[in-house]
């Protein structure tokens, strides 16, 4: 299929973000298994080439339609309450991880990094890097505003943190629901508050 000579052509960014929309809208849809490069280029209306121009494979198109879908939900607010802060941010997190079309995809596109080494890396550069680093910005600003006990590395507590979520999306049938993010914010903050 080719782009129809009746519907003006899109190019560029305006192309990419339907592309990325339409990926989104068939995961939601009809979830990995209905997920293809011929799929997307149905729903979209253009030829595959079109989407083989932008994206090597269906796991890259994925990543990207991620990446957009998410983008927004990976920042912290800053109320000066960081337990506040990392529950809102974790209970917001935990439904968008467990809701379409975020969830099936993402367990999807981890499922498919296991034999996938480069994928592997890629996820982990796009999403688990970002999340632990957003996580990690957070808590030493409120290590700085002495809500956190000084001169302590954060980085395993922001790994610790994003870790135990994700393994309950991910590995686990337990929900990440407010007694599960309040029971991790409780020994984040016997460790590492000051009861300031």
């Amino acid at each position: 299929m080719t782009d129809s000579p009746a519907t003006p052509r899109r190019r560029g960014a305006a192309r990419t973000e339907e592309l990325l929309q339409a990926t989104l809208d068939l995961a939601a849809e009809a979830g990995y298994a209905g997920l293809s490069i011929e799929a997307v280029s149905r729903r979209a209306g253009v030829g595959k080439h079109t989407i083989y121009r932008r994206w090597p494979s269906m796991p890259a198109l994925l990543l990207d339609a991620l990446n957009r879908a998410w983008t927004s939900d990976l920042d912290y607010r800053d109320t000066g309450d960081v337990r506040a802060d990392l529950r809102e941010q974790f209970l917001r997190s935990g439904l968008a991880l467990s809701s379409p079309p975020i969830g099936p995809v993402y367990r999807a596109v981890i499922a498919e990094a296991q034999a996938d080494s480069a994928l592997r890396a890629t996820v982990h550069e796009r999403f688990l890097a970002t999340v632990e680093q957003s996580t990690l910005d957070r808590i030493t600003r409120a290590q700085r505003t002495g809500e956190l006990v000084a001169e302590v590395n954060l980085e395993f507590a922001a790994e610790v943190l994003c870790g135990a979520l994700y393994y309950r999306s991910l590995l686990s049938t337990r929900p990440i629901d407010e007694d599960a993010v309040d029971g991790l914010l409780d020994m984040f903050m016997a460790a590492y508050g000051t009861g300031g």
